[in-house]
């Protein structure tokens, strides 16, 4: 059984890199290793150079019957809870007890990759929101419905994949933070058509702004671990 504190090991003391990252020449020489998981060799390649080791996620991945996903600047490593091989947790109880619920089975690949195409969009439109503040460019309706439009059929299509607990979760901070996106667009929008000012650094004094940034931080790296957990950011 490969268990999720292994694997938050690996994510955490390996380095893990694309496969055709070339190590640049000044790193001196290096010593592939192999890598053996609860006693078991597996095919992914471990090259230590200098001291740290580096993985090829995509092997790391396919060991694991796993799936990776790439979607703009964000890499999500899905993972089972269990080994193909593992059989499935059993509900048991023990007398005069409560009966221990088998674990959550994490997010679905459908979802994952919904999701993190809706958090690409999102990004896209929080930095052409952005752009056009800082630049002094002029907030329109009709410059950011593109972004809009999209980020709606995406929140939509995630809904559709929804076949979990985590999935569910998930997809009510994904919903969140669309809906703090809409706050955020409407408001620049509005305070432009009143002719009202706005300072290039607005949104760096914009409490709703530091929300949305940290509601995405909190959905990327439950994209990466594969993990549901509300830390209250989208609230």
């Amino acid at each position: 059984m490969i268990a999720r504190t292994l694997i938050a090991f690996l994510l955490t003391e390996l380095f893990l890199v694309l496969p055709g990252i070339v190590m640049s020449q000044n790193m001196g020489q290096s010593l592939t290793r192999t890598l053996i998981i609860n006693g078991q060799s597996t095919q992914v390649p471990v090259t230590q150079v200098k001291g740290r080791s580096y993985v090829d996620l995509e092997a790391l991945a396919s060991a694991l019957n796993g799936s990776l996903s790439l979607a703009g600047t964000q890499i999500a490593l899905s993972l089972p809870l269990r080994s193909a091989t593992a059989a499935p947790a059993a509900t048991t109880a023990k007398p005069d007890s409560a009966p221990v619920q088998a674990s959550n089975s994490g997010f679905s690949k459908g979802f994952l990759n919904a999701a993190i195409e809706q958090g690409a969009t999102l990004r896209e439109w929080h930095a052409a929101l952005a752009s056009a503040i800082q630049n002094g460019y002029s907030v329109t309706s009709a410059a950011l419905a593109p972004y809009r439009a999209q980020a709606t059929t995406n929140l939509r299509l995630a809904s559709v994949a929804v076949s979990s607990d985590s999935d569910r979760g998930a997809y009510q901070l994904l919903s969140n933070l669309f809906q703090n996106m809409v706050k955020l667009t409407d408001k620049y929008v509005a305070a432009r058509a009143n002719m009202t000012y706005i300072s290039p650094d607005a949104l760096q004094n914009d409490r709703l702004n530091h929300s949305i940034v940290a509601c995405g931080h909190s959905l990327g790296a439950m994209a990466a671990s594969g993990q549901f957990v509300d830390d209250g950011s989208c609230d």
